[in-house]
């Protein structure tokens, strides 16, 4: 017999220990069925106050990334998803699917990374081209942001990069903040506004925004979260997160091609 609780699937779910957004919006986001199980990658909550400081940041995620894995496994989930964000964006397209693999070689299940998710996300709204994005990073994740979209063919109007001054500090940025930030990158000409960093609360927000932007506004929250329930053949529509949890009931064919490419 299956697990009593997640009996639809049960989800491994890897996010740094100063995150306290991800496991409440995942929460929030989860069908009757599917239970979330996290697991934290235990970092220092450092003062961010360059990018000096964001690489050492970096480099406290990864030093603890496998052993997150090992400990999150044990409770035998079906998949994995990822509960954080700059990682996944690293040194662009190729480096981001290398690191995919090698989560998926180590927990040997599936798995759903930020960056790929957003990636999907975009392949659902037809032929985007110009995105702008807001994030909580210092310029040298902006960066990697930016190569990361640019190598999947987009143009990036815009970067709107909050320098959070530490990992738990993210999580404090507020609402007004946020809407701000999106009213600034919508004059860029975007045609679909991205924010990143899983620490940001921004899910229930992004929802909003589409109503009055007229256009996609895509959580990384909520499109992680969205390819994972997909990927698993979960089609069940969640209200309150936007079109992408509402409309879109299964991963978008011309992403699927892409992916197959890849491999």
């Amino acid at each position: 017999m299956g697990d009593a609780l997640g009996w639809r699937r049960k989800f491994g779910v890897i996010a740094p220990s100063t995150n306290t957004s991800v496991q409440p919006e995942f929460d929030d986001m989860r069908p009757r069925g599917v239970t979330n199980h996290h697991v934290r990658i235990e970092i220092p909550d450092d003062p961010v106050e360059s990018d000096d400081d964001f690489n050492k940041l970096m480099d406290n995620i990864r030093a603890e990334f496998d052993g997150a894995i090992d400990r999150v496994m044990t409770c035998r989930p079906d998949y994995i998803v990822m509960g954080m964000s700059a990682e996944t964006f690293w040194d662009g397209l190729a480096e981001s699917e290398r690191l995919k693999k090698r989560v998926i070689e180590r927990a040997k299940v599936r798995a759903a990374m930020g960056s790929d998710a957003c990636r999907a996300a975009l392949s659902c709204y037809g032929d985007i081209k110009k995105i702008a994005v807001v994030t909580p990073y210092w310029p040298v994740g902006d960066k990697n942001v930016h190569k990361f979209f640019s190598d999947c063919g987009y143009q990036v109007m815009a970067i709107k990069g909050l320098k959070c001054r530490s990992p738990m500090l993210i999580a404090h940025v507020q609402e007004d903040e946020l809407r701000q930030a999106l009213i600034e990158l919508n004059t860029s000409g975007a045609e679909a506004l991205i924010q990143v960093g899983t620490n940001l609360a921004m899910a229930r927000l992004a929802a909003e925004a589409e109503k009055w932007l007229k256009k996609p506004v895509i959580a990384i929250n909520t499109a992680t979260y969205w390819y994972a329930l997909r990927d698993n053949g979960i089609d069940d529509v969640v209200e309150g997160f936007g079109s992408l949890m509402t409309d879109f009931c299964e991963l978008p064919k011309s992403y699927l091609k892409k992916a197959a490419a890849a491999e």
